[in-house]
C-alpha cells in the first residue's frame, strides 16, 4: 500500500505487555504532528469550506475489498468508515461500533454492538454488511488482494478458505469467524490473540458493504460514483471511474457525526508533474499538492508552506524469482548490492529520504526504549566490487554471459528519474546487464505485481497496522503480498511463530522477526531495499487539521477547516 502510512496502542491486558510506539520523525507516538497543521484558531465563518488539492495518480479503485494502494485506501477512508477509525491524532478508536467490544476470556472472540447509522441510499448499516463484505474479501473468487493478506492467520477460517481455494477445493465462507447476532450485534472469532486488533478493524479491507446494492450493481459496482454508497464524512459527488484526472468529494449529511465535519467540499485534480503542481500552487489554483519531487524541496526549505516528515514507508526493488536468472542468489546479491542507494537518496532525491538497507523502516516501533533497527541495523548495503564478483559467479552458474531483464517501474516525474538512475548503476556495476525500463501508471503495475509480469520492480511498502509484522509477514512462502515467488522454510517458521506461539511474548516475537529479515536480506538477497522515504507536500496555511497518517490511508479530511486570511 501505502501507504501509508503512529499512535501508542491500547493493547490487550493481561495477557499482553506488549508496548509499540512508532513516531515520524521526532514527533511522540499519539501526539499532534506537525503536518496535521494545527487546530482552527480564525474565524472560518465567511470563509467557504472547500478544500482544492492534487494528487498524483488516479483512483485504482473505490472498492474496499479490491483495493490494494494508499491512494484507494485514502478515499475510501473519507467515504466510508469501519468499527474503528484512525482518529486526528493518529489513535484507533470506536467509529461504527459502540464503544469497546466484550471480549472473551481467551481473548479471541469480540462482540461489537454497532451505533445507529445509515448508508447514502438511507438503508440502515447492519452487523450483515460486515458478514457480507469480510465473507467477499476471502472468498478465492473475488481475488481480493488484501483479503487474504488482511484475515489469513488473524480472523478465524480465514486461512482454510482460501488455502481451498488454491486447490480448487471446496470452501464454505460460513466458518469465516465473522457472524452477525443480531442486526446491531457482531460477533468476530480471532484465530489467536491480537495486540493490534484496533487497528485492524480501522482498516478499509474490513469496512462494511450493502449486500443488496452491491448484488444489484454486479459489475458496474464501484465503477463509479453513483455506482457506490456511502457511509463515512464524505460522499463522492463526482468520480468516473479508474481513469478519471479529477473527482469531487462533498460533505455527507448523513454521517452519524456530520456536525463535527466543517469542511463542505473537496476537489481532486492529478497533476503527476511536480512543478506543475508547484505552479498551480504558487497561482493560487489549488491549496494542496502531492508529494513533491526531490528538485523541488531544496528552494521551499524553511517554507512555512512546505511540510515535511519520515515516513515509514520503504522502497526496494522486487526480484522476481520464477525468472530463472534471479532465482540464482548471486545474480540477486549482485542487484541488491549493485548501485549507489546512499547518492540516489541525497544527490537524486535529495528530499530528506535515507538510504535503506533493511525492510522493517527505522523510527516505527519500538521496545524498552529500542528501535526495531538497532539489532542488526544495515543488513545489504551498496558495494560495487563485491556485486561484481556476485554478478561474474551468477552468469557462470547460468552458463551465460549478458542478461537483459525487464524493470517495471512508475509513469511520474520522480519514479522515472529514480528508475533511470538504478538503470544506469545497475548496467555500468553489472557488466553485460541490460535493464529494459517499463514506466506504467499505478494500476497498471498493480495489476502486473499481481499476475507476476516483470523481472525487476520498483515498488514500495507502507505498513497497515502499528507492529512489524506488517513488513515480515510479506514474504512468506505464497503470501498474499509476496508475489515475487521467494520462499524459505526457516523464514517462514519464525514469522509463523511471531504470529503464533510467541505473539505474548514481545522480546521473542521480535528477536524472530529481526532473525527472519537477516535471513531474508544478508543470506538470501531475496529484494533489494533501496530508499525510506520523507515526505513533502504543499499546504495553504489557512488549511487546519489535515490528519496525515502512517500507516493505512494517507489523508484524513474530516476535521479540516478554512480559516480566512
Amino acid at each position: 500500500m501505502k501507504k501509508s502510512k503512529f499512535s501508542l496502542l491500547l493493547l490487550l491486558t493481561l495477557v499482553f505487555s506488549l508496548v509499540l510506539s512508532a513516531c515520524s520523525g521526532s514527533n511522540n507516538a499519539g501526539d499532534p504532528k506537525p503536518e496535521d497543521n494545527g487546530g482552527t484558531t480564525g474565524d472560518t465563518a465567511a470563509v467557504p469550506q472547500e478544500l482544492r488539492m492534487l494528487d498524483s495518480s488516479e483512483i485504482p479503485t473505490m472498492d474496499s475489498v479490491l483495493a490494494e494502494g494508499s491512494t484507494s485506501f485514502t478515499y475510501i477512508n473519507n467515504v466510508g468508515e469501519g468499527l474503528y477509525r484512525l482518529d486526528q491524532n493518529h489513535k484507533p478508536v470506536p467509529a461504527l461500533a459502540d464503544g469497546e467490544p466484550k471480549i472473551s476470556d481467551d481473548y479471541l472472540v469480540y462482540t461489537f454492538n454497532l451505533i445507529d447509522s445509515k448508508w447514502s441510499n438511507g438503508d440502515p448499516v447492519t452487523a450483515q454488511d460486515f458478514v457480507f463484505a469480510w465473507q467477499r474479501a476471502i472468498d478465492p473468487k473475488t481475488a481480493s488482494p488484501y483479503g487474504p493478506y488482511m484475515m489469513g492467520g488473524k480472523i478465524k477460517g480465514a486461512a482454510e478458505i482460501t488455502e481451498a481455494g488454491s486447490k480448487g477445493e471446496p470452501y464454505d465462507l460460513n466458518t469465516l469467524g465473522v457472524k452477525a447476532i443480531d442486526e446491531k450485534t457482531l460477533e468476530v472469532t480471532l484465530d489467536k490473540p491480537i495486540a493490534y486488533w484496533e487497528d485492524l478493524f480501522a482498516f478499509p479491507t474490513f469496512y462494511p458493504q450493502n449486500q443488496k446494492f452491491v448484488e444489484e450493481k454486479g459489475d458496474a459496482f464501484a465503477s463509479s460514483a453513483e455506482n457506490l454508497l456511502y457511509n463515512g464524512p464524505y460522499v463522492m459527488e463526482t468520480w468516473e471511474g479508474t481513469d478519471a484526472s479529477e473527482w469531487v468529494l462533498t460533505k455527507n449529511p448523513d454521517y452519524h457525526s456530520a456536525d463535527q465535519v466543517k469542511l463542505e467540499k473537496i476537489t481532486v485534480n492529478v497533476v503527476k508533474d511536480s512543478n506543475s503542481a508547484v505552479n498551480a500552487f504558487e497561482a493560487g489554483e489549488t491549496d494542496m499538492t502531492g508529494l513533491l519531487s526531490s528538485d523541488i524541496v531544496p528552494s521551499y526549505q524553511g517554507d512555512e508552506r512546505m511540510l515535511s516528515w519520515m515516513e515509514p514507508t520503504v522502497f526496494w526493488i522486487k526480484l522476481n524469482q520464477k525468472n530463472e536468472a534471479l532465482a540464482n542468489k548471486n545474480i540477486r546479491k549482485a542487484i541488491a548490492m549493485g548501485f549507489n542507494k546512499e547518492d540516489l537518496a541525497k544527490s537524486i532525491l535529495n528530499n530528506g529520504s535515507v538510504a535503506a538497507n533493511y525492510f522493517v523502516p527505522k523510527d516505527f516501533v519500538t521496545l524498552d526504549g529500542q528501535d526495531f533497527r538497532e539489532k542488526y541495523g544495515d543488513l545489504v548495503t551498496f558495494n560495487a566490487e563485491e556485486a561484481k564478483k556476485a554478478w561474474e559467479a551468477g552468469l557462470k552458474e547460468l552458463g551465460v554471459d549478458k542478461l537483459e531483464l525487464r524493470y517495471l517501474g512508475g509513469d511520474t516525474e520522480s519514479a522515472k528519474k529514480t528508475d533511470a538512475y538504478i538503470k544506469n548503476q545497475l548496467e555500468t556495476n553489472l557488466p553485460g546487464l541490460t535493464v529494459k525500463l517499463e514506466s506504467v501508471p499505478f494500476a497498471v503495475r498493480l495489476e502486473r505485481d499481481n499476475s507476476m509480469d516483470y523481472d525487476l520492480q520498483f515498488a514500495g511498502w507502507g505498513p497497515d497496522y502499528g507492529n512489524a509484522l506488517s513488513f515480515t509477514d510479506l514474504w512468506i512462502t505464497d503470501g498474499g503480498s509476496n508475489r515475487m515467488g521467494y520462499s524459505n522454510p526457516e523464514y517462514d517458521k519464525l514469522i509463523k511463530a511471531a504470529q503464533g506461539e510467541l505473539a505474548t511474548d514481545e522480546k521473542a516475537q521480535w528477536e524472530a522477526q529481526q532473525d527472519a529479515e537477516k535471513i531474508m536480506l544478508a543470506e538470501d538477497y531475496g529484494l533489494a531495499p533501496v530508499y525510506q522515504r520523507a515526505a513533502n507536500i504543499l499546504l495553504n496555511p489557512n488549511v487546519k487539521g489535515l490528519a496525515i497518517y502512517n500507516y493505512g490511508p494517507d489523508y484524513s479530511f474530516q476535521w479540516i477547516t478554512i480559516e480566512g486570511e
